[in-house]
């Protein structure tokens, strides 16, 4: 049996037994009851949910492929669904966070079950597929950088922390914070945009392009801050994430920032340097040899 496919039977089988563990929980201890479920019926719950999550996982495990997938979207419309209740009543929120974690990993395990791996390519379809910028004058490559700018920023640091802010509110898991956490966080924040802001005009001006996959760009770029650092726009949208969630004292936007430089490390950034590989050749390699990912040399390349 290919290693990842045991990688996924082996997730089922602790996903059974971790929900069988908490339904255990549940029928013992109304805290744990009213915590990730509310006022809903425990028994009208179970009846769904030990057949089409708990022995579902057990059967998935045992190699049934049809099983992981019952599983997979059993999660995830309970997810939607604990989820909307919890926002709703302000209940159950422990139960809406479980369940979403719980749709999120039956969706990797269902992927390694049924190809054995997880195809992180899907990633790069549609709008977001690696293309080569068109070649113009460098003036519209920056006014379509900052305008790509204001787009991401406004939603990925604006909007999506904000509706992550209030579901954690709402869900009752609201956690305290250092005083000093928000100054922290408005100080990371502009030194990060400052980093990312340079990035971006670096990358419009000396890659005839931009940061956006659909208009890359078409010389490899070794000034600015590329030169102590392979990815500075990556680090900065890390780091930028994790300020939001500072300065809102919310740990679910914190969350969101480290779970986005997993995706971006381990899904995103081994495409692009595949792209960048391909079309840069021995360039491109000798300077990966260099200049470190995440971490800045303290020397210029």
């Amino acid at each position: 049996m290919p290693r990842f496919i045991r990688w996924g039977r082996v997730y089922f089988a602790l996903q059974g037994l971790a929900g069988a563990l908490w339904w255990a929980a549940v029928a013992v201890s109304p805290t744990i009851r009213t915590a990730t479920l509310g006022t809903l019926n425990p028994a009208l719950v179970a009846a769904f949910d030990i057949p089409l999550f708990v022995l579902g996982s057990a059967v998935a495990a045992a190699g049934v492929r049809a099983a992981a997938a019952v599983v997979a979207a059993w999660s995830t419309t309970v997810t939607i669904a604990l989820g909307a209740y919890a926002t709703v009543t302000m209940q159950a929120g422990a139960g809406a966070l479980v369940m979403a974690a719980a749709a999120a990993g039956s969706t990797a395990a269902l992927c390694l079950a049924w190809w054995g791996r997880i195809p992180v390519e899907w990633i790069i379809r549609g709008p977001f597929a690696f293309r080569p910028a068109r070649q113009r004058d460098a003036r519209l490559h920056m006014a379509a950088t900052f305008g790509q700018i204001i787009l991401f920023w406004g939603f990925f640091l604006g909007l999506l922390p904000l509706f992550l802010d209030f579901l954690e509110r709402r869900w009752g898991l609201a956690a305290g914070f250092p005083q000093a956490a928000g100054a922290a966080g408005l100080v990371m924040l502009v030194l990060a945009s400052a980093l990312g802001i340079w990035s971006a005009i670096s990358m419009s001006t000396k890659g005839n392009g931009t940061p956006l996959p659909a208009a890359m760009a078409t010389t490899l770029v070794v000034a600015g801050p590329y030169r102590w650092i392979r990815n500075p726009m990556a680090v900065a949208g890390v780091v930028q994430g994790a300020a939001v969630g500072l300065m809102l004292h919310s740990w679910f936007v914190v969350g969101y920032a480290v779970l986005g430089s997993v995706v971006w490390n381990y899904a995103v950034r081994p495409l692009e340097e595949a792209d960048l590989k391909a079309r840069f050749g021995s360039g491109f390699e000798a300077y990966r040899e260099a200049v470190p990912c995440w971490l800045p040399t303290l020397r210029r390349v």
